[in-house]
């Protein structure tokens, strides 16, 4: 890609978008009021908005290799403090996809140097649940299967922080698992049960 043309590209943007409304960077300009925290993978042909068919604006956007929420993470950690605390999001998304580089690159056991101690993140997650995943034979399934089970325990450790469990108590924020089909185009909701996973997580990580 020739950089210059992007900048070609904003230029023509810019027109567009001033063509629509002569006010739209005046108002975006006076601050955001997302009501949703996106939190997804960098994959480069994952986009956000695109995917979610909103405009600039409507989502708070954190994303990393593989949409992970480690909570040692002082990146993911600052972004949901300050999108449920100072931004009062009223969702939380987690969204994953399938034909994820970091997840397949987690189910092999090669070097890869500074990229070890995160994808041991996703090793984590497959040795949590290495039994339901050993039992499916085909490698292709096996590895669409872990894209599912990470997106629900990086939301289950979206869940662990004290701010979401404040905001839950208090007005009720919610947290989606989705994952994104590269195949189709399609959202796919795995419907996670946040009151099930509460349950089961708040004798240990319950914060008053």
């Amino acid at each position: 890609m020739d950089i210059k043309q992007i900048f070609e590209n904003n230029h023509n943007w810019v027109k567009d978008k001033l063509n629509q409304d002569p006010n739209y960077f005046k108002n975006l300009s006076k601050g955001q009021n997302p009501d949703i925290l996106y939190i997804g993978c960098s994959d480069s042909r994952v986009t956000a908005e695109e995917l979610m068919g909103i405009s600039a604006g409507e989502a708070f956007v954190h994303r990393n290799i593989a949409n992970m929420v480690p909570n040692t993470d002082l990146s993911s950690m600052s972004v949901i403090d300050y999108a449920v605390v100072h931004l009062q999001v009223q969702h939380i998304v987690v969204c994953g996809h399938y034909y994820c580089g970091g997840v397949k690159a987690a189910m092999q056991s090669q070097d890869l140097g500074i990229l070890n101690p995160w994808l041991r993140n996703i090793r984590d997650v497959y040795r949590t649940h290495r039994d339901e995943l050993n039992e499916i034979e085909e490698e292709d399934q096996r590895y669409k299967r872990l894209v599912e089970l990470n997106v629900q325990e990086q939301c289950i450790n979206v869940i662990k922080t004290a701010e979401v469990q404040r905001a839950y108590r208090e007005r009720g924020i919610s947290i989606h698992g989705w994952v994104f089909d590269i195949n189709t185009g399609k959202l796919i909701d795995l419907k996670i049960d946040l009151e099930k996973i509460l349950a089961n997580v708040m004798e240990i990580y319950h914060l008053e």
